[in-house]
């Protein structure tokens, strides 16, 4: 099935923030989404390699800021 990457990311990262947690200035996010999507995040730099052991991302300040706005867009009331 052919899809909009870039409407696909921007979902993606909304739902990072729904699984957020800020700690010491470091906002987390559960990984379990589409490994493409969340490997165009990584490129570009909204999030971090989510290639790793660890079951979490680190989100970028862009990426926190941008996760939170693309949430309330799409799920705000």
């Amino acid at each position: 099935m052919d899809y909009n990457e870039d409407k696909v990311d921007e979902m993606v990262l909304a739902l990072l923030h729904l699984t957020s947690s800020r700690s010491n200035g470091i906002v987390r996010a559960w990984k379990g989404h589409d490994w493409d999507a969340m490997d165009r995040l990584h490129q570009k730099g909204l999030i971090s390699d989510p290639k790793s052991k660890s079951k979490s991302v680190v989100l970028s300040d862009e990426g926190a800021r941008k996760a939170r706005e693309l949430f309330e867009r799409f799920c705000g009331s």
